[in-house]
């Protein structure tokens, strides 16, 4: 009997700990006021519940994305994401006064947890905003957590050698996007400030990989949309400060 129980008893161990290493989240959803003269908000997003430092590092990263996002006067003091709303739709209104037939107004925000083991959490934010004009603007961030350290990381914290990343990473847009190894890197029509390959602001960690995301108009016209780049873990190791078994 305490054979099978020293079994059950080793089973059991990794499986509470790889439970404990989970964060517990649940979604938030939040709407604009509704009336004849308010833009449409819609915001959904993951709410850390846990009662630890990265928790509220997350919480707190997502409640100023929204913010940055929303807001339209550099003058507001915005502290929370209902304040980010009523400014949206007093910029709204305010120009609605002024230009009777304006076209209302849009925000979109959703984000998810797309990444989490151990070390690292990744979320993804994903937004739309029409504020007038030929079209709308949709944008991807990616926002990285240390569990340890109970922050958020920029993104060269992300490597051990940072350099030899970008080096790899501009091989293999090269390839993806058909340049020449040694060619300029907008001869095909790209629009990289100085004629260099950079990194894109937005890097994060997915099941599938290291992803890179550059936005409409960070590197191409409005119309290619965005560039995503995902390059395997088994590739990219070596490069990286926090590994991740492929």
């Amino acid at each position: 009997m305490k054979k099978y129980f020293g079994l059950l008893l080793i089973l059991w161990i990794p499986f509470g700990c790889e439970t404990e290493q989970k964060l517990t989240f649940e979604p938030l959803e939040l709407h604009g006021e509704s009336c004849g003269n308010c833009p449409e908000i819609t915001i959904a997003l993951p709410h850390a519940l846990d009662d630890s430092n990265v928790a509220t590092a997350i919480n707190r990263s997502l409640r100023e994305e929204v913010i940055a996002l929303l807001s339209f006067s550099d003058n507001e003091d915005i502290e929370n994401v209902d304040q980010a709303m009523a400014s949206f739709t007093e910029s709204y209104k305010e120009l609605k006064t002024k230009f009777t037939d304006e076209i209302g107004w849009e925000a979109k925000i959703n984000g998810e947890v797309i990444y989490e083991d151990e070390h690292l959490v990744t979320i993804v934010v994903n937004s739309y905003t029409f504020t007038g004009g030929a079209h709308g603007y949709g944008s991807t961030s990616y926002l990285n957590f240390d569990k340890a350290k109970g922050a958020e990381l920029e993104n060269w914290e992300l490597f051990d050698d940072l350099e030899g990343f970008e080096k790899f990473a501009e091989a293999k847009f090269r390839i993806q996007e058909k340049i020449p190894q040694d060619g300029n890197i907008n001869a095909t029509g790209f629009m990289f400030e100085g004629d260099a390959f950079h990194l894109s602001n937005n890097i994060g960690y997915t099941k599938d990989g290291v992803q890179l995301i550059y936005n409409q108009y960070e590197v191409a016209s409005y119309a290619d949309g965005p560039i995503i780049l995902t390059l395997p873990y088994a590739e990219v190791n070596l490069f990286l400060k926090r590994k991740v078994k492929s």
